[in-house]
């Protein structure tokens, strides 16, 4: 059996702000049936440690990153984990990142540190019978694993780095290289040096044996000005060694035919029974039962990436030809009062709910008849894969991950009877408008909607398929090193 240590700052149902727990949870399920054996290292905020079964010390750091830690293994949700216990670092309640002021926590370099400094110590073996033959980092904040690997003498496992969002890259002041017990020479353009400060991300492009990103468009994307972020010339060096490995949902909490969250279960073979979402939803929001235009849904952050702003200029229109929406969502507070103020101004229609609720999320899902993404730039997205499978078609900008999902009901698509959703570019206003406009045309063709449903229903939006591209990876970089 091949092992695998996955190092995170969140993983469903532990700890979750956003999709990188999801990943983090489901990823490792999925894997065992590949011959992987996958362990994953958490920070102990108050919410993991509450939730952690079977706990063992197995290992004790009389001062990490400032203070005693420990290694705590044990497991929860189907996971066999591994959590550091630093209270010093991750004793706090809220947020895993900002503090109550809605800020970054100041310490953020030594709390991610901490939790790269003790992956990059338990894949070469401090933990009793244990030792990885790879290490597979999520984003930035558990990008310094392979640079402490690299520093490190003697042997050292495989490394792969995932990019969730190359927008959050960790940098910080070049201060911080002492505590953070990085040599002076990680101080250079061939190390952690970045903008002059230390860039964790950063260092983990560059010394990552292989870079994934979650789709095969956004793997593209990144080696691009436009969406790199400062970081695509590096990656364009490193090109040969980044590749796209689309995400997928765990199949068993979203299956609409076993879901208790939901108001009537439904499957392919059953689908009229899907209409009862839809009332309940309706009833739920406070809109019209007797509208007769389609009923949109947004599960998201409400923020300018995610194109929320678009689709608040286009709401009026949408409002006026007979449409709905029920928004989920929290983020800028702009936004948010923006579509606070649309529910006042059409209460019959616009229903908001500022926050975030996983069992509301299953229900929007359930009851919308179409999801709309309209995101600027997308890694992946997992919002339109859940969707998919609860026959809401999706409505998404043709960027990253959402072009790689989402296959669009053009005339040739729906011919051929492949089509899934609808997609839109440019991510502006007009084209957006557009592609509502289109939705509005499909719902009234009784039969193209019933094809759309039934094909995202039938979609393999499982962890199946890139488990099994994630493992052949893992073993390559196995045989390699």
């Amino acid at each position: 059996m091949l092992r695998v240590l996955a190092i995170a700052s969140e993983a469903f149902p532990l700890i979750k702000t956003g999709g990188l727990a999801d990943v983090a949870g489901a990823l490792p399920l999925a894997l065992p049936a590949e011959g992987v054996e996958m362990r994953t290292l958490l920070p102990g905020y108050p919410a993991a440690l509450a939730l952690l079964e079977s706990a063992e010390t197995a290992h004790v750091y009389a001062s990490l990153m400032g203070g005693v830690a420990r290694v705590l293994a044990g497991h929860a949700g189907g996971l066999q984990l591994f959590v550091l216990d630093a209270p010093h670092l991750f004793g706090r309640t809220g947020s895993p990142y900002l503090g109550p002021d809605g800020k970054d926590w100041p310490d953020n370099a030594l709390r991610f540190g901490a939790l790269a400094r003790a992956g990059a110590d338990l894949a070469k073996g401090i933990a009793p019978a244990y030792h990885a033959d790879v290490v597979h980092a999520h984003d930035w904040q558990a990008a310094l694993a392979p640079v402490y690997l690299e520093y490190d003498e003697g042997e050292r496992p495989a490394t792969v780095l995932t990019i969730h969002n190359i927008a959050f890259q960790g940098h910080f002041n070049a201060d911080q290289r002492g505590p953070l017990g990085l040599p002076p020479q990680a101080m250079a353009l061939e190390g952690v040096e970045y903008f002059g400060g230390v860039g964790f991300l950063k260092g983990g492009i560059q010394f990552a044996d292989r870079i994934t990103t979650v789709s095969p468009t956004y793997a593209r994307e990144i080696l691009t000005p436009e969406f790199g972020m400062a970081l695509d010339g590096l990656l364009r060096a490193r090109s040969a060694d980044v590749e796209g490995i689309v995400n997928g949902i765990d199949d068993e909490i979203w299956n609409p035919a076993t879901d208790r969250t939901i108001s009537q279960t439904f499957s392919v073979e059953k689908l009229e029974r899907r209409a009862a979402n839809k009332a309940a939803l309706q009833d739920k929001f406070g809109l019209s039962a007797d509208a007769e235009g389609p009923l949109f849904g947004v599960v998201s952050r409400l923020t300018s990436q995610k194109g929320l702003d678009l689709l608040a200029l286009c709401l009026p229109g949408l409002v006026a030809r007979g449409g709905q929406l029920a928004l989920l969502g929290t983020g800028e507070p702009q936004l948010e009062q923006d579509f606070r103020a649309m529910a006042k101004a059409y209460p019959d229609n616009v229903g908001v709910e500022i926050g975030y609720d996983e069992t509301l999320a299953h229900q929007i899902q359930a009851g919308v008849d179409f999801l709309i993404v309209p995101s600027r730039f997308e890694p992946c997205g997992l919002t339109q894969l859940c969707a998919l499978r609860y026959g809401a078609v999706p409505l998404v900008a043709r960027v990253g991950g959402l072009a790689d999902t989402v296959i669009d009901a053009n005339e040739a698509a729906l011919t051929a009877g492949v089509a899934t959703g609808v997609q839109f570019f440019p991510p502006d206003v007009h084209a957006l408008d557009h592609a509502i406009t289109r939705a509005f045309d499909l719902y009234s063709d009784e039969d193209a909607m019933r094809r759309l449903r039934l094909n995202g229903l039938r979609s393999d939006v499982s962890w199946r398929h890139p488990a099994k591209r994630y493992a052949s990876l893992y073993a390559k970089l196995r045989a390699d090193r």
